[in-house]
């Protein structure tokens, strides 16, 4: 773990206020210690004032402090996929009514490792279980899309009181200014950090991002991707929250298309 994420994640962490109902915890990381993408957890107040925290960070005392200010009920730990679960040991711990909801094999992998095996996981998404999963207390406040046809297997939310999508590693939206804005380092900076910038920007033509999609993330199932990327594309959303780069302020619903319109269309042609 010390090798994934910031020594002091108190001096750099970006915690914002999106909406009184959305708050992001934004951090500087490095993917393989090299190419600079940056993390984040979204916190989500439900209507009934549950909390649900997704792909955790740090639980540092301000992030404490702003759990208290939203009030204090963490109903929800949200890995979601299996790579975003370093912390949920320690959120755990601090909450443990709190309900985890994972992908299929996070538990398997996790219970590999001596320091992260013993969670008890509430909710745990399959390929047979995802079609028409229902959460009861997300009530008509949440959609919940599992992309198992995503190498990592991703969980997408979408908060519909916000028009919000939050997710993982589905979308990418680099560079991650925020994220790295209160450390010492430029979220540019490096060979690798640019080519990573490079093939997963969401701004223009996007083109290396779609090829990346298609050629890398989807190519083990292209049906099962297409299949999530049109059930996702029914969502009213205009923000998307991604763990890695800025937030897509609005506008999030056409970079979605563009990024996913070899799947949203089966006639369009691909470069």
């Amino acid at each position: 773990m010390s090798k994934l994420t910031p020594a002091k994640p108190e001096e750099v962490m970006v915690i914002r206020n999106l909406t009184p109902d959305l708050v992001t915890l934004s951090v500087p990381f490095s993917r393989f210690g090299l190419a600079r993408v940056g993390g984040r957890a979204t916190i989500i107040r439900l209507k009934s004032q549950d909390l649900v925290v997704f792909s955790p960070v740090a639980l540092t005392p301000d992030v404490k402090s702003t759990i208290e200010s939203l009030g204090g009920k963490v109903k929800f730990l949200v890995a979601p996929d299996i790579e975003h679960h370093i912390f949920l040991s320690a959120w755990k711990q601090a909450y443990p009514d709190a309900q985890i909801i994972a992908p299929d094999g996070l538990k398997e992998k996790r219970e590999q490792n001596p320091e992260t095996r013993g969670l008890k996981f509430a909710h745990i998404l399959t390929p047979t279980n995802k079609h028409g999963y229902k959460i009861p207390e997300f009530g008509d406040e949440m959609e919940i899309e599992y992309v198992d046809a995503h190498p990592n297997q991703e969980i997408v939310l979408f908060h519909k009181p916000t028009k919000t999508m939050v997710e993982a590693d589905f979308i990418f939206n680099l560079p991650a200014t925020e994220q790295f804005s209160k450390s010492e380092e430029s979220p540019t900076q490096g060979l690798v950090t640019k080519l990573f910038v490079a093939l997963m920007s969401a701004k223009g033509s996007v083109t290396w991002q779609k090829r990346t999609i298609w050629y890398l993330f989807a190519s083990k199932d292209r049906k099962g991707y297409a299949q999530s990327a049109n059930s996702m594309a029914k969502w009213d959303f205009d923000r998307i929250i991604p763990c890695h780069g800025d937030v897509i302020e609005t506008g999030g619903k056409e970079t979605f298309t563009n990024l996913l319109e070899w799947f949203l269309d089966g006639d369009k042609k691909r470069v």
